[in-house]
């Protein structure tokens, strides 16, 4: 079995390894644009155009499901990568996990890009999902690109202004930014207030794994073996390790153990 998933950057390891936990034996191609990134700025047409560019790349070593693990991706291309590769290769979005959060019932907060703060995608999936239910956008400016460059400092300065933007009652933060996920720990402990119950955090790595195994008619397989191997493509270019920024956290170095692909 073998599984792609593509971003601009290193916010797609989460996703990655959460594949790799659910199925250890599962070859994984990851397609990374560092030549375009960050995606965030582009136009929609050039966010298109370079998605399709790396997913053909991913195509190409013959996987049986595509993951876009990027938010910004599955808001502009998702459409597109669907028209071009399906049926024959299943493409699976990832969608901020609002519709989770908001059925808890209590305040919750969204932290994303400052591009898809406000934007009529994310009120949609709040009209749609969070009638009703306080929730507050809350912009993280430079956070993404913090973790993406595994900048400790400015990580810690994204993370303490998004957190001073977060309401003190908010018993949920939905991380609206696949990047996000990767400092779950240090958001959570930015935002936990004295007294309050522990803070729940909803990201889309988990549900995007399950939902691509479930698109090719398989299960999970925790125990299986450690056999899967792992292709990096950079910009379509092939034989490339892992960048080195991804190697600061611990979804990165999950996917240092499998063996590179020949």
């Amino acid at each position: 079995m073998k599984i792609a998933l593509l971003d601009s950057g290193i916010g797609l390891l989460a996703a990655t390894a959460a594949v790799r936990r659910l199925r250890p034996d599962a070859d994984l191609v990851l397609s990374l644009d560092p030549d375009g990134m960050p995606w965030g700025p582009r136009t929609p047409d050039d966010i298109i155009g370079r998605a399709l560019t790396l997913a053909e790349a991913a195509a190409a070593h013959g996987p049986e499901a595509l993951i876009i693990g990027c938010n910004t991706a599955t808001v502009h291309a998702l459409t597109a990568l669907r028209a071009r590769l399906e049926p024959d290769l299943p493409v699976i979005g990832t969608v901020p996990a609002i519709k989770p959060a908001a059925s808890a019932g209590g305040p919750f907060a969204i932290w994303a890009t400052p591009a898809t703060t406000g934007s009529p995608y994310q009120r949609g999936l709040l009209a749609e999902f969070a009638d009703g239910v306080p929730a507050t956008e809350v912009p993280c400016h430079g956070l993404a690109e913090a973790v993406e460059h595994a900048d400790e400092a400015a990580i810690d300065a994204a993370v303490a202004a998004a957190a001073a933007l977060t309401p003190e009652d908010v018993t949920t933060v939905v991380l609206g930014c696949t990047h996000y996920e990767l400092v779950a720990e240090r958001i959570r402990a930015a935002v936990q207030r004295p007294g309050r119950p522990p803070l729940v955090l909803h990201g889309s790595a988990g549900a995007v794994a399950a939902q691509a195994l479930r698109r090719i008619g398989e299960q999970p397989a925790p125990e299986a073996a450690a056999t899967g191997t792992l292709t990096v493509l950079l910009s379509g270019r092939e034989g490339a390790a892992l960048p080195a920024p991804a190697l600061a956290y611990a979804e990165g170095r999950l996917l240092r153990t499998a063996t590179p692909a020949r």
